[in-house]
């Protein structure tokens, strides 16, 4: 089964009663924005039933709802697999695969002879001590990986599969709605800046995880469906909420206290608010391209 580009329709054309139908049917599918034009996907299985169901029904129909007889145009399919989401989601399903290798090739942070590979710093193991080298010193080696590739690190399981789920929440969101491309660029953005943000608050110091890039994913998702309303980055409040009163949380200092170990704030802080800047930014281009 591949995924295929069924129709190309210009921004203008409102898709979201079509796609409410294609999604109230549980018909796989997606819709992504190439310049001027958003693209309909689907698996070519049912190219051809998305085709007829737009042809009758280009702007949905709320009696529309089956049941019908599966593999007739308009019937009800299967909902999308685990698997089926990967490949449509390939730069989400990436990113969680190789925090799984690193985690795996670190031991969740343990191994200090390969955990050294990611962090931001590099550093030299003398006795109970790590002692790091310069960020200057790094990129002067040419070590520019390592601007990005803390968000690869986990220290714990639950560490990782917190995070692991948000951002598969999060990352789907953004490659549906703005492409695989927009969220691969996001998620380096977002982990460049939240790094940095660590890296200048702290001094040098072991930090690593997606959670600067969920805040920045976050962030973008927020404000871009405030300017831009969107199916696919609708969350609900309490969802939004949840997650600032954590940040708040966090910053209080309580979570250290309680010896659940030490929180990179500052990378929180700067992932929001990058991700936040850029929500505004590309609701702002995207509302703008529908209006006129």
């Amino acid at each position: 089964m591949n995924i295929v580009a069924v129709m190309r329709l210009p921004l203008q054309q409102d898709l979201s009663g079509f796609v409410a139908m294609l999604q109230r049917l549980g018909l796989p599918h997606r819709v992504s924005v190439e310049g001027e034009t958003q693209v309909l996907w689907a698996p070519d299985t049912l190219a051809g039933q998305v085709e007829e169901l737009y042809r009758r029904f280009p702007d949905g129909n709320a009696d529309f709802a089956g049941p019908m007889t599966p593999g007739m145009p308009g019937g009800p399919a299967p909902q999308p697999s685990l698997l089926f989401q990967a490949r449509a989601c390939k730069v989400t399903a990436a990113v969680l695969l190789l925090c799984l290798i690193v985690a795996g090739i670190t031991g969740l942070g343990d191994n200090l002879s390969t955990l050294h590979w990611f962090t931001f710093l590099d550093f030299d193991v003398q006795g109970d001590y790590l002692y790091f080298t310069s960020l200057a010193q790094g990129l002067g080696e040419g070590q520019w990986w390592r601007l990005v590739s803390p968000m690869l690190l986990h220290f714990g399981v639950l560490h990782l599969v917190m995070n692991a789920l948000w951002y598969w929440e999060l990352g789907k969101r953004i490659e549906l709605r703005q492409g695989a491309w927009m969220l691969l660029s996001l998620t380096l953005l977002f982990s460049l800046v939240s790094n940095l943000a660590q890296h200048f608050a702290s001094g040098p110091s072991l930090f690593g995880g997606l959670s600067g890039v969920l805040y920045g994913l976050l962030g973008h998702v927020w404000l871009f469906q405030w300017l831009a309303p969107s199916r696919y980055f609708s969350l609900p409040r309490s969802v939004i909420a949840m997650m600032l009163i954590w940040l708040v949380v966090c910053l209080s200092g309580v979570v250290d206290q309680l010896g659940f170990g030490q929180i990179a704030n500052a990378a929180h802080v700067g992932g929001l608010l990058i991700g936040c800047l850029t929500g505004l930014l590309g609701g702002w281009l995207a509302r703008r391209k529908l209006s006129a």
